[in-house]
């Protein structure tokens, strides 16, 4: 298995659909139905074809393209994806190779990468473009032969008939460019797959380990400088004004101009953000000398006070007030204990909580509260821009393409056809490369300079002037009667700019009366998705309540949820329950399994539980923790998931074992405060992240084997895993954990 790189346009590919030395190219897209190739003789085949976000190409000596349609950030689509499509095609593996496209919104939309989305929305679409391919083979063999096309076969990329006749798939490629694309294909059964369900070595993977130049830092083009801005210094203030004598007398310095990311006004898309709105660039030579320029900028800056921002998309057109002044932690979080006393939004209600509370033997009730965080992706932010006043030129790592195109349509004056991005694998993202500005600052900053430019951010940059996960906190209570059984359940939620209650939710449909509300406080401070974006809070503290609600009532952690799922599935209270109570008790029975839960040989081992549903899969951890050195240490982590099929197992394994390193790290350290607007913590030095020694020995990670389509695995791993380490730090400590980070916590004892 190999991949290759090529650069081109996506207008140069609608031009071609064969390569000259014949064979097939199969667009596939999931807005709109597959295209055959034009015939051979309408062919004006430039010198470098190009690609749309998806297809299917075969050249004559039987080598199989395939493009992968998304972002690439070590989840491994570019692996999983054409393993879904060489599937449906039949064709041997070992005859493919792999590209990743730049971005065609005509042809493929969004081609966003988040939500853990990727492989369910492609999973039909591109199934049924390899199908259709391989119908299209057997068509075109069939005519050749003159032989009903019912007695043509398939096998590892070749086509067969009784009579003893066989071509491989290169021979037939380029008479079936010619034909039209055949709608309907009946699909394999799983029990049939051969490629799907087997393990694959990522496509990219000998290129990564090799340091091979895949990411946007490694990206150069003739002629580039290089550009960084310097923010305020806090968030609610904006530049008054600017000195850059000094700067400008550095060695490599070109310019330093000041310019606005959205002008007044400005409708933002759905994904459209801005950590600040005035841009302060200096643009030079290199990376160092930028660097240094920077630091003899004078500059002035004031307070920016309220401001009001139009919002499109994900929920239609809105207006948002954003507030002025200087945020400091320590006041958002007095805000936030008042704001817990007020009443609050109703989410849902079932039966007569208030009423069941009033009753009950005992109430049990904690609050939980969560910081910031920051996403300090591996590679910082960055990306190259060249515009001029025909075309515009974007090269670098986003999850988003689709969304901010139109964006940099109307910022740019150019229309969606004059724009072409291009993705590079990206260093990490998880959402934080789902917000475009970077981008579109590289765009105003090449238009202004007149030349191609690399716009970077420092590790500072990023961290200070970044999208964080919000501030969160929840109060939950449980109400049992005087035989210690489950009554009433309500949690109330809040969070800065908003908060992370999930309604619908297990325990919802598990207890009679229930209620959740949730309350907002609006900052200044910019927010974004976050790995499993609230759910991340939401599970850390709904699971360590359930396990302090099964102490209250003397039974198991494990087996108190299999009893409240057994409730949701049989008897269910609500409607409008998100999860499948079959497959929810499905992980937690497999997990319980798997680690010996409860079972002799554990003993020395301090063991938490949490599950969680989210992005359509079900996930459950048991954590087993002991005493290293004085210190709480994460040994070993036995995981079940939920995902319906799984298309790459060893990949899948890889994502879950990342995302329980990751959970364990930002539950135990992971926190960004402010004083005055400013952030405090700046880079790695103080913002403590997990380290080699600090992962677990043994991720050990198990899989429900069944046949339903495939769901979301980028996520739903990540969330419980906050849960299942609080608890473990019960057994492990003796006391319960009600703020994150934990460690802070875990050094007063000392």
């Amino acid at each position: 298995m190999t991949t290759t790189k090529s650069t081109y346009n996506r207008r140069s590919f609608l031009k071609a659909s064969l390569l000259s030395g014949g064979g097939m190219m199969l667009s596939i897209s999931w807005l709109s139905s597959a295209k055959a190739a034009d015939k051979l003789q309408t062919l004006n085949v430039p010198e470098q074809w190009a690609q749309l976000n998806g297809y299917i190409q075969i050249t004559a000596d039987n080598v199989v393209k395939l493009m992968c349609p998304n972002p690439e950030f070590g989840q491994n689509v570019m692996t999983s994806l054409p393993m879904i499509v060489a599937e449906e095609l039949d064709v041997d593996w070992k005859n493919v190779v792999v590209e990743m496209g730049p971005h065609d919104s005509t042809k493929l939309g969004p081609q966003f990468t988040g939500g853990s989305n990727s492989v369910r929305m492609y999973w039909k679409p591109l199934r049924e473009a390899g199908a259709a391919a391989r119908q299209m083979l057997c068509q075109a063999a069939a005519q050749t032969w003159n032989v009903p096309i019912e007695e043509v076969t398939t096998k590892a990329g070749v086509l067969h008939h009784s009579s003893g006749k066989s071509a491989n798939y290169g021979e037939m490629a380029s008479k079936a460019a010619t034909l039209a694309v055949p709608k309907g294909m009946k699909l394999k059964a799983p029990k049939d797959f051969s490629i799907v369900r087997k393990s694959k070595k990522n496509v990219e993977g000998f290129k990564v380990v090799t340091g091979k130049p895949l990411f946007g830092l490694d990206y150069r083009a003739d002629g580039m400088l290089i550009a960084m801005i310097q923010h305020p210094p806090a968030f609610g203030m904006k530049l008054k004004s600017f000195d850059a004598s000094q700067t400008l007398k550095m060695p490599g310095i070109k310019e330093v101009f000041n310019l606005k990311l959205y002008e007044d006004g400005f409708e933002q898309g759905g994904f459209d953000t801005r950590t600040f709105n005035d841009l302060l660039v200096i643009v030079g030579k290199s990376t160092w000398e930028v660097m240094n320029a920077r630091k003899k900028l004078l500059a002035q800056w004031e307070p920016i006070g309220d401001t009001k921002d139009t919002m499109m998309g994900r929920g239609g057109k809105r207006e948002v007030v954003v507030p002025g002044g200087l945020e400091s932690t320590t006041a958002q979080l007095e805000k936030m204990q008042e704001y817990a006393k007020k009443p609050a939004q109703q989410l849902r209600k079932d039966g007569d909580p208030e009423t069941a509370f009033k009753n009950a033997a005992q109430v049990i009730e904690r609050t939980y509260n969560a910081p910031f965080l920051a996403h300090n992706c591996m590679e910082p932010m960055n990306f190259f821009a060249h515009v001029t006043e025909e075309k515009a030129v974007l090269v670098g790592p986003l999850q988003a393409p689709g969304w901010i195109e139109p964006t940099l349509s109307k910022i740019l004056n150019l229309p969606a056809d004059k724009i072409e991005i291009q993705m590079t694998r990206m260093g990490g993202g998880f959402g934080r490369r789902a917000y475009g500005h970077y981008l579109t600052e590289a765009a105003l900053i090449s238009k202004k300079a007149k030349a191609p430019i690399k716009l970077i951010y420092t590790r500072e940059d990023d961290m200070t002037y970044g999208i964080y996960r919000p501030m969160y906190t929840a109060t939950y209570r449980a109400a049992l009667d005087a035989n210690k059984n489950l009554i009433a359940f309500h949690v109330k939620g809040g969070g800065i700019p908003e908060h992370a209650i999930h309604a619908n939710r297990f325990p919802a449909g598990a207890v009679d009366n229930y209620l959740a509300e949730g309350w907002e406080i609006p900052s200044n401070i910019t927010i974004g998705a976050f790995r499993a974006p609230r759910s991340n809070f939401n599970a850390a503290a709904e699971q360590s309540f359930l396990d302090e609600v099964a102490e209250a009532m003397g039974k198991d952690p494990i087996e108190f949820r299999l009893e409240l799922l057994k409730r949701a599935k049989e008897n269910p209270v609500g409607k409008n329950n998100e999860y499948d109570a079959d497959r929810y008790a499905g992980v937690l029975t497999l997990v319980r399994d798997k680690s010996g839960w409860n079972k002799p040989g554990n003993e020395k081992y301090h063991r938490g539980v949490a599950a969680y549903f989210c992005h359509n899969s079900y996930a459950a951890h048991v954590v087993d923790m002991v005493t290293r050195e004085g210190q709480p240490y994460v040994e070993r982590v036995f995981s079940a998931m939920d995902c319906g099929i799984v298309i790459n197992p060893d990949a899948a394994t890889n994502m879950v074992q990342g995302a329980v390193v990751d959970g364990i790290g930002n539950a135990f350290y992971g926190a960004l405060t402010h004083k005055n607007g400013a952030a405090e913590q700046s880079n790695f030095n103080n913002y403590r992240i997990i380290r080699h020694n600090e992962a677990p020995k043994l991720i050990e990670v198990h899989f429900v084997e069944n046949d339903l389509d495939p769901t979301g695995l980028g996520e739903p791993p990540f969330p419980p895993v906050f849960g299942a380490v609080a608890n473990a730090l019960y057994k492990n400590t003796g006391k319960r954990q009600y703020n994150q980070p934990f460690k802070p916590t875990l050094d007063k004892r000392i």
